[in-house]
């Protein structure tokens, strides 16, 4: 029996030391994976900064992949590698490009139509300010260009004024204080009362105004030809619309415009320079 007993003391002793040994390594065990934590949190926390860091590098990747991905886009879009130069504007990123045979010449931001409508008080009077989308062509080329405003810049600037308009027809006598208002020529003129005339000049923000009303002088005088405001050349594409520089460069590489192709006054100049009359224009 001493001997049964001894050996009962044995496995209580052996079951001890295994408990003893378990509660010892679950302690270590414990200790590792605090340790372990705290790497994986410290690791985690630089991965995070990095992340952060590479999101940026990702955006601003991914920002020049989008300008160098406008090209192809147009190209399949249908625009064709000729071996002559051609323009291609997209109106999504305000940027204009010239290639030739797939080569880039020159590339700049615009301003481009700003989708914006403007109704005004009479019948058919409701204009869309938008840049026209597919192929024109380069019809001509000037040098200082003037513009002849077209009926809505006096129908949008009575608007805000708060004045009523009046077209005016060659020929036409508006009695004003000491004399009246007529065209003479290509003029728009003052008749003082003692018969001496006056020619009158108009340009943005200083239109002819009389009683209240915005006169819309006739096609073709000299006071509906606005000097300075197209910058110093325009690459014209038809039905009124034109690359042409801008005496409000701030508002490059915005969609701002009433449908022109807006460009600062030196680039312009360049692409006056390029662009031979004829040249193909692509807008998408």
């Amino acid at each position: 029996m001493p001997a049964g007993t001894r050996f009962y003391a044995d496995g209580g002793w052996m079951a001890w030391s295994l408990t003893a040994a378990a509660a010892i390594a679950i302690a270590f065990a414990a200790l590792e994976g605090a340790r372990t934590a705290e790497a994986l949190t410290l690791r985690n926390a630089a991965r995070d900064d990095g992340a952060r860091d590479a999101a940026d590098v990702a955006a601003m990747r991914a920002g020049l992949a989008r300008l160098d991905g406008s090209i192809r886009s147009a190209r399949s879009r249908g625009v064709p590698e000729y071996t002559k130069p051609y323009i291609i504007v997209s109106l999504a990123e305000n940027r204009l490009w010239v290639e030739d045979a797939g080569t880039e010449l020159f590339t700049t931001r615009v301003a481009s139509g700003s989708g914006r409508t403007l109704i005004g008080s009479g019948k058919n009077q409701k204009y869309k300010f938008d840049t026209p989308r597919g192929r024109l062509s380069v019809l001509s080329k000037e040098t200082a260009p003037a513009w002849v405003p077209p009926d809505w810049h006096f129908v949008e600037k009575a608007g805000r004024k708060g004045l009523g308009l009046l077209r005016m027809k060659r020929g036409q006598v508006i009695p004003v204080a000491d004399g009246v208002i007529t065209t003479r020529g290509s003029d728009v003129v003052k008749r003082h009362a003692d018969g001496s005339v006056t020619p009158l000049s108009a340009s943005d923000g200083r239109e002819l105004i009389v009683g209240g009303r915005m006169i819309i002088p006739p096609g073709g005088t000299n006071a509906r030809r606005y000097k300075e405001i197209l910058g110093t050349h325009r690459l014209n594409l038809g039905d009124g619309y034109a690359l042409h520089g801008t005496n409000a460069p701030t508002t490059i590489g915005r969609s701002v415009s009433h449908g022109c192709v807006r460009l600062r006054n030196e680039d312009i100049e360049t692409l006056y320079r390029m662009i031979p009359v004829g040249t193909a224009v692509y807008i998408y």
